[in-house]
């Protein structure tokens, strides 16, 4: 992976870029303590184990930096007993990944030829947001192969497919260390399905739904296919189908997973379909003020599913506005719980121009991207604020270009948990054992 870009330009495997700050560095070779606190007499007597404990609860960027310092912190990445110490006390960091990219749809039926994928992505290049600080973190993806795009996150790895109509290649990536696993492709050929993914300690899930191809020209929604694993032995190896509702039409690509099911978006009217993964049936639930909406788009939040859109009424007497819902444990019943305020929906309304917006979620935060623009929003529901994303610095010299026309500025983003150990991966490496291996 690049190395982090610090102000010393120490070059540091497996990095962050971020944006330099003042540090205060002590040049000389014995420790003059300021403050009895700070005496390198207590601090240098502090047990190994209590160490590596603080080390593991450091978040990535600092840690990233720590391994800097010498041999043995540099190969704690590389330490079982450190990983599990790791697993045991770090907390859950509710970070966002965010790529620059064309609508993927688009871009593949423009360019579903593989002559041009080198030419318009040569380098993978990932944008870390920290809601807690506010702060930006570049991140690289070196492994990943021409070709490819993101399509989903979950448990701490990325989840790249490949662009080319057909069996689709799945790579599973952990841009923090470094690897890099390659699944059994699919079974049925597609052009672009919705795609969702969760992965626990213990088990991992991947749906592909829609887009079957059912000529070389002509697609349609008929099925869905799983992908199942988890470490009492159980596996289905796409094996698993399902046919979709009729008159389906799935445009957003993406599927969210909550309690055992997976959601995503119907268009045209809009309504919500799940799959539930028990049962391997589709069903269908019915959007709230569904002629209303504009730009809905699906989120998981605290073990929620919600729904967030602009609601516009033009013939009544209502304000427009942007509304979020929560789906009730009935199943089919919508709750409001969140609006923007009418003067910040003001604001979105004349930034947003009616171009639409994508939502995603993590934890308690919601962020809002303006679709061809690099404007977004961050919704804290514990906070219970709305602040506008500080300018991406590593975009557009600082996110200052204005709207995008093109999309090629355009931001798509993934919850995203760093992580420096998964458990499941073991399991996954000696999943694919019987197949070929993957390089780079």
């Amino acid at each position: 992976m690049e190395p982090f870009h610090t102000p010393t330009s120490i070059s540091i495997p497996y990095a962050f870029t971020s944006i330099p700050t003042a540090t205060n560095i002590c040049g000389s070779t014995n420790c003059i303590s300021m403050s009895p606190w700070m005496d390198c007499r207590i601090w240098s007597r502090l047990p190994q184990g209590l160490i590596d404990r603080i080390v593991a609860c450091l978040p990535p960027p600092a840690f990233f930096r720590a391994r800097a310092v010498c041999k043995r912190w540099y190969g704690l990445i590389f330490s079982n007993s450190f990983l599990e110490l790791y697993l045991q006390v770090s907390s859950h960091r509710h970070w966002f990944l965010f790529f620059k990219q064309k609508s993927l749809k688009s871009y593949i039926y423009r360019n579903n030829t593989s002559a041009n994928h080198g030419t318009l992505r040569a380098n993978y290049e990932g944008y870390l947001f920290d809601p807690e600080s506010l702060k930006w973190y570049r991140i690289s993806f070196p492994l990943v192969p021409p070709a490819f795009s993101p399509a989903s996150s979950s448990g701490g790895l990325i989840c790249w497919v490949s662009d080319d109509a057909g069996s689709k290649s799945i790579l599973l990536c952990n841009p923090l260390i470094g690897s890099l696993i390659q699944l059994p492709s699919t079974l049925r050929p597609r052009l672009c399905p919705s795609i969702g993914l969760t992965i626990t300690n213990s088990s991992i899930d991947l749906a592909f739904a829609g887009d079957d191809l059912i000529s070389p020209y002509a697609v349609k929604n008929l099925s869905s296919e799983s992908f199942h694993i988890d470490g009492g032995g159980f596996y289905s190896i796409w094996g698993t189908t399902a046919s979709l509702p009729r008159l389906c039409s799935l445009e957003s690509g993406r599927m969210v997973h909550v309690e055992g099911r997976f959601y995503c978006m119907n268009y045209s009217p809009f309504s919500v379909l799940a799959y539930d993964i028990s049962i391997n049936q589709w069903s269908k639930i019915q959007a709230p003020m569904r002629r209303f909406l504009r730009s809905p788009s699906l989120v998981e939040s605290r073990g929620k599913l919600l729904l967030v859109a602009a609601v516009e009424k033009s013939k009544l007497n209502v304000p427009r506005s942007l509304r979020l819902w929560a789906l009730q444990e009935c199943g089919s019943m919508w709750v409001e719980i969140e609006r923007m305020p009418q003067q910040l929906y003001n604001q979105f309304a004349e930034v947003e121009g009616g171009h639409g917006f994508n939502c995603v979620a993590h934890g308690e935060f919601v962020v809002i991207l303006i679709k061809g623009s690099d404007k977004a929003l961050l919704l804290d529901f514990i906070g219970k604020r709305w602040v506008w994303l500080p300018p991406c610095p590593y975009i557009n010299n600082g996110g200052c270009g204005g709207r995008r026309e093109d999309g090629v500025d355009e931001l798509h983003g993934f919850a995203y948990e760093p992580r420096l150990a998964i458990p499941i991966t073991a399991l996954l490496e000696q999943l694919t054992l019987p197949f070929n291996s993957f390089t780079a």
